[in-house]
């Protein structure tokens, strides 16, 4: 009974994981394709000007992006002496994970019980934690917390958050391009005003482009939860660990940084919750305790 029960647990993490998977390719294609209708109403300069500014901005963003978010958050390296306990609690997540372990442990001065992970990939990642996340959770439930943010540079969502960031930011660059076109009369190549036309898509379009962009981010933070819970298999345990740092996130945020790296923390660390889903940078906790839970047995 023991082995039926860890194969059906396997068969549905594999299927959660491919759901995710689905639905981050499906948001992405939804933004490559209003990126080619909001394309269409341009010539092949601007168009190749955007390109070049959206795509050459978020990649150096993402080669250099942990050296920018560690500082922001002004986070230091824990060496194995300063915290022997956490590095061996990651080392055997790693092991388990058949992960190399992150270029560097670090530590935010901070007593709002948070995590994230940042870097490139699986062999180029960083791990960092509050102090507040240390003096919160239980071992297991950190070791859950662990988990989930390895699970993300095993998913490489760094990178899959810079093409989505890419594409969103050559869509708002376009959108900007449309509006001054509509306060200079634009038209097109019949000699057609298209007023109205640029400027409805100059203001729907950077909304939708947002829209889709979360969407991708709530995706990811899904598959990290059931990445992780299948590494240390212990759903409960993470489970918990959610209810108790969101909580937290409303009791005490962050009280430094910038917003606009939330979506790396495993809970959103300034307000907790956003008053709508849609403009959400994490899923809902229910949503994320409910899945988790469906996965013990």
């Amino acid at each position: 009974m023991p082995l039926a029960m860890g194969s059906f647990l396997n068969i549905y993490a594999f299927l959660s994981f491919m759901w995710n998977q689905l639905k981050t390719a499906f948001f992405l294609g939804l933004l490559m394709g209003l990126f080619l209708f909001i394309g269409s109403f341009f010539g092949t300069t601007g168009l190749t000007i955007a390109l070049i500014f959206g795509f050459g901005f978020n990649f150096i963003q993402y080669f250099f992006s942990d050296k920018i978010v560690l500082a922001m958050y002004r986070a230091k390296e824990l060496n194995k002496n300063q915290a022997p306990n956490l590095h061996k609690m990651i080392e055997d997540i790693c092991k388990k994970a058949n992960m190399p372990k992150p270029k560097k442990v670090c530590l935010i001065p901070s007593d709002a019980a948070n995590a994230f992970c940042t870097g490139r990939g699986p062999s180029h990642y960083v791990v960092a934690v509050t102090q507040g996340i240390l003096n919160l959770l239980t071992n297991e439930e950190l070791k859950g917390v662990l988990a989930h943010e390895i699970g993300h540079a095993k998913n490489r969502d760094v990178l899959v958050a810079t093409i989505a960031a890419s594409i969103a930011g050559v869509i708002v660059y376009l959108a900007n391009m449309a509006r001054w076109g509509a306060m200079f009369g634009s038209r097109d190549e019949n000699g057609n005003s298209n007023v109205v036309s640029l400027l409805i898509l100059s203001i729907l379009a950077p909304i939708a482009a947002v829209i889709i962009q979360l969407a991708i981010s709530r995706s990811r933070e899904y598959l990290a939860d059931s990445t992780g819970a299948r590494i240390i298999k212990n759903p409960l345990a993470l489970a918990s660990a959610l209810n108790k740092l969101e909580n937290g996130a409303k009791a005490r945020p962050l009280r430094f940084g910038s917003k606009a790296a939330a979506s790396l923390f495993i809970v959103n660390p300034f307000s907790g919750r956003a008053l709508i889903n849609l403009f959400s940078t994490h899923p809902p906790l229910n949503a994320r305790i409910k899945r988790l839970k469906e996965m013990e047995f």
